[in-house]
This record gives structure tokens, C-alpha cells and sequence, in this order.
């Protein structure tokens, strides 16, 4: 299945963080982990009710009383392993977490890496609903561009299909340009705004990732540009050369963080599911059980 979208062994863990995220954790539950190990999995929160696409104060609290509780635990293990004093059940157990592919060194600021994330399953599912409207013409779009039409899987990740989103940075609609963005790949003036339109806002995105993979050479890169950019990726393969499993494990910028990193094994883990969502979900239509 890996086609132009190859899958190193290394980014395995990640990919199956992602594919839970998206089809076993639901939006009640928080999932507190390290966010470089993504198999390390330290506990995963039932939030309290009533939930809704946002978190309540009183969720929020509760998300960070329990990071709080990790990171200190953390510290703590890894000062006794530093004094070399004895642990109890819990800090052996977090111990054994680490060793497993001798990685005990990472103990070392694990308490720093502590992350939060939300599962989506309801709103996967009804991105897969969603995305049958377009699945054939968006794969028309990529295909006539020269591209892999897989790339018609990537509003799993950037939007759930939701023709309405947008984002705290100003991205807009199924695609998720910025306008910047959108001004240089199709047409946004003060009378047409082409990223409200899944079509013309899909042929905007082949004709930026057709630039960014003739600029960067490869689709791990390609796609994980569509989150940092062409000239952040660029950045990194002057720095790293063009070996992007050593770039996701390696690259140290302010601006490449936790979803910069992790982009291109949730692409892989969406288009895993979507291409198979009887073997991953309790498949069913979303409108059989409403969302809140």
C-alpha cells in the first residue's frame, strides 16, 4: 500500500498513535503521552460530562492536573534513577515503558515531553462520510495534476471535510489555505474566495503540492510542507539532507513542533483507515448517532 508514500520502520509507532487517535479514542477521552515516544502511553483520561467539540474549564482542569501528575512523576523517577534509589510499582512500570528498544536514556526529560492529545473518532467518521462527496472528483483532480490521488485523503487531517473550518491562523474551508497561500494557487480577491469551494480549493492544492514536490523531491516532505511550509522543509533538508525520517527525529526549529513532526504519519494513519474503515471503525453512517 506504500505507493509514492513510503512508511519507515521508525515512524511505525506514530502511525499507530494516530490511527487510535482517529478510530479507538473518542472525543471524551484525552490520551496523556510522550510527545516524542509516541507509544508511551501514560494514561487516558475520561473527561467528565457533558462533552462538546470544545473543552469546558472544568475539562481542561482536569486534563492538566493529570499532565501535572505525570510530569512530576517523571521527575521524580528520573531523580532516583540519577541517585540510584529504590523505585516503587508505578516508577518501575514508567521504567519499563522506556526500556523496551533500549531507550532508558530517554527518562532524561521525559517529565518536559509530557503531551495531551484528544481522540477524534466521531469526527473522523463523519469526515468519511463527508468525503464520498468528493472522493471521485477530488481523485480526478490529483490525477490529471500528474499526483498520486491518495493526496485526496488529506481534508481527513487538515479539516474532516468540513467545507466551514477554520483554524486560529486563518486557514479556511476543506483544504485549509491561509490566505496567503491561497493568493499564490487560486483565486482570493475581495469578491472570490476560492477556498470556500471544495473544488477550485482542491485544484489549489494540487497545484501547491506539485510545486512543493518538485521543490523537495519526496512526499513525506511534500506533505509535511503543507503544514510548515515549502521554505521551513527546505530549511531542514539544507540542515539534515534529504532523509526526512532523520528530519522528524533530528530537526530542532521553533517552528517545527508537535504537528509539524507528526503530519506525515497522520496522513499515512487517515489514509490507512479511509481505505479501510470496516477493519479500523464500528463502521456505520455518522447520522446514525448524532453528534452533540
Amino acid at each position: 500500500m506504500a505507493g509514492p508514500f513510503p512508511r519507515p520502520k521508525s515512524l511505525e509507532p506514530a502511525v499507530a498513535f494516530w490511527r487510535k487517535v482517529y478510530s479507538v479514542w473518542r472525543r471524551s477521552q484525552v490520551v496523556i503521552h510522550d510527545d516524542r515516544l509516541l507509544d508511551v502511553i501514560y494514561e487516558v483520561v475520561d473527561l467528565p460530562a457533558p462533552v462538546a467539540e470544545s473543552l469546558t474549564p472544568d475539562q481542561k482542569d482536569v486534563v492538566t492536573l493529570r499532565k501535572n501528575y505525570w510530569k512530576a512523576r517523571l521527575a521524580q523517577l528520573e531523580n532516583k534513577l540519577s541517585e540510584r534509589l529504590p523505585l516503587d510499582g508505578e516508577e518501575r512500570r514508567l521504567l519499563a515503558n522506556f526500556q523496551a528498544s533500549g531507550r532508558q536514556q530517554l527518562i532524561t526529560g521525559a517529565a518536559d515531553r509530557v503531551h495531551s492529545q484528544r481522540g477524534t473518532q466521531e469526527r473522523f467518521l463523519k469526515g468519511l462520510e463527508i468525503s464520498r462527496r468528493y472522493d471521485r472528483t477530488f481523485r480526478q483532480i490529483f490525477r490529471e495534476a500528474g499526483l498520486p490521488e491518495d493526496l485526496a485523503y488529506l481534508p481527513h487531517i487538515e479539516s474532516s471535510f468540513q467545507a466551514e473550518a477554520r483554524s486560529s491562523a486563518g486557514a479556511v474551508g476543506i483544504w485549509q489555505f491561509t490566505r496567503g497561500a491561497a493568493e499564490r494557487f487560486m483565486t482570493v480577491n475581495s469578491r472570490i474566495d476560492e477556498r470556500l469551494d471544495p473544488i477550485a480549493s482542491a485544484r489549489g492544492a494540487a497545484r501547491y503540492l506539485a510545486y512543493a514536490y518538485a521543490k523537495l523531491r519526496d512526499w513525506p516532505t511534500a506533505l509535511t510542507s503543507y503544514n510548515v511550509g515549502i521554505n521551513g522543509m527546505m530549511r531542514a533538508q539544507n540542515q539534515l539532507g534529504n532523509n526526512f525520517v532523520r528530519i522528524v527525529h533530528e530537526y530542532d526549529h521553533p517552528s517545527f513542533g508537535f504537528a509539524s513532526r507528526n503530519y506525515y504519519a497522520e496522513f499515512l494513519a487517515a489514509r490507512e483507515i479511509a481505505c479501510n474503515p470496516e477493519r479500523y471503525l464500528a463502521y456505520r453512517t455518522a447520522s446514525s448517532k448524532p453528534l452533540d
